[in-house]
């Protein structure tokens, strides 16, 4: 079943095709604010930023594969008359956004993969222990967010060792009748895991130009994904963001918008 996406619009000036956003998991389309705005600025273009099904404020279900978040992402489309569109995505988002550009070329003008392959992930990613420490909080009661925040910190970090890891698990954390709970559905995710790990078969490639921009401490997408890529991507670039690990939108900021910019800016050339 389809489900409708809770999405942010930034409005700009040109009618070029919008850049949509697609986070990862665990994420949310606030992830990328304040970088909408300045994507907004430094193209002219309106900028959409969407919350996947199980996440943010969209609705949750029992389903959590790459084609039921990618038609998703394509009923939205439909919705808001975008016949086509730059699909950019981080990590899960990434392998949602590909799945559509394999699925639909003709609605993805053209495709950023942001520290993800169409390959399978190996489970190096510490998902499954992030979500065995959330479910595994305990918060009594009625008390300030700030101390329910701070309880969950104390509790996460004994698993998750990173600080900037925990602070992005909590961003997930709100507040409902006087208890907090998480807004992600970690039990359908805890379910299709494995699913999101991996990445569906395709055999036809998807022909539009293509950025797949690493992360250079992440190993997320290496050297022996290139052969997927080749096959699938055919007209890709392959890009490493110095000093950013797997959340390179966060880590370097300035460099993510400026190397989208130019992905996007090349389009421009390329076409007059």
């Amino acid at each position: 079943r389809v489900l409708t996406l809770s999405y942010d619009l930034y409005e700009g000036q040109t009618d070029a095709p919008p850049l949509v956003l697609l986070h990862g998991l665990f994420g949310s389309k606030s992830n990328f604010q304040s970088i909408s705005k300045a994507l907004v600025r430094k193209t002219g273009r309106k900028v959409l930023a969407l919350d996947a099904r199980n996440h943010g404020s969209s609705p949750h279900s029992d389903d959590i594969t790459y084609h039921a978040m990618s038609a998703d992402v394509r009923q939205l489309l439909q919705q808001l008359d975008i016949p086509s569109c730059v699909l950019i995505g981080h990590s899960m988002g990434g392998k949602t956004a590909m799945t559509l550009a394999l699925q639909e070329p003709q609605l993805v003008e053209r495709l950023v993969s942001v520290d993800i392959s169409p390959s399978p992930t190996t489970p190096q990613s510490g998902f499954p222990q992030f979500i065995k420490a959330m479910q595994n909080i305990h918060l009594e009661g009625n008390m300030p967010r700030s101390t329910a925040r701070t309880l969950a910190e104390k509790q996460l970090s004994a698993i998750v060792q990173e600080a900037a890891v925990r602070q992005f698990l909590l961003t997930n954390l709100v507040q409902e009748n006087e208890s907090f709970k998480w807004r992600v559905n970690l039990e359908a995710i805890a379910n299709h895991l494995q699913d999101l790990l991996d990445f569906p078969e395709f055999h036809d490639p998807y022909p539009g130009p293509t950025l797949f921009l690493g992360g250079a401490n992440s190993p997320y997408i290496s050297s022996e994904n290139y052969p997927d890529i080749d096959r699938l991507f055919p007209c890709a670039n392959i890009e490493y963001i110095e000093g950013a690990g797997h959340w390179v939108h966060a880590e370097r900021t300035k460099d993510f918008i400026n190397a989208i910019c130019t992905f996007i800016e090349d389009l421009t050339t390329s076409q007059t």
